[in-house]
């Protein structure tokens, strides 16, 4: 499996696909970075030189932001915005949808599971 960045990607994937286990790459940047190493994206990452290795991961290093340097960049964007009480900060600090979406319905992922209310039974005398 080759390491880049610190990232084992898979190996048996197109070095198209596989180059996007790294966080902070997605397909447009994945491809953008290929071409700038002049490397074919329809090759397999096992069949990657080191050399060739070696000059995806300078690209990805020198030109990017990318694995734990974008997750601590947003965080410290997130904190940033719950410090100074923007409506986003807000959001964040409740644990409700940020972009906009309805929380009649839906955005159980944020809330977390529903409260159960009732299920008592009446005894009878």
């Amino acid at each position: 499996m080759p390491r880049i960045l610190g990232v084992d990607i898979p190996k048996q994937k197109r070095i198209e696909a596989s180059i996007k286990y790294i966080y902070g790459v997605g397909p447009k940047r994945a491809l953008d970075i290929l071409k700038e190493a002049g490397i074919d994206k329809d090759r397999r990452a096992k069949e990657l030189t080191e050399e060739e290795i070696s000059r995806l991961t300078n690209i990805i290093q020198n030109n990017y932001v990318t694995e734990g340097d974008l997750r601590r960049e947003i965080s410290q964007n997130v904190k940033r915005m719950m410090e100074i009480g923007v409506y986003r900060g807000l959001r964040h600090r409740k644990g409700l949808p940020v972009n906009g979406q309805r929380t009649k319905t839906n955005s159980r992922t944020r809330k977390g599971r529903k409260p159960t209310i009732g299920g008592q039974k009446i005894k009878k005398k």
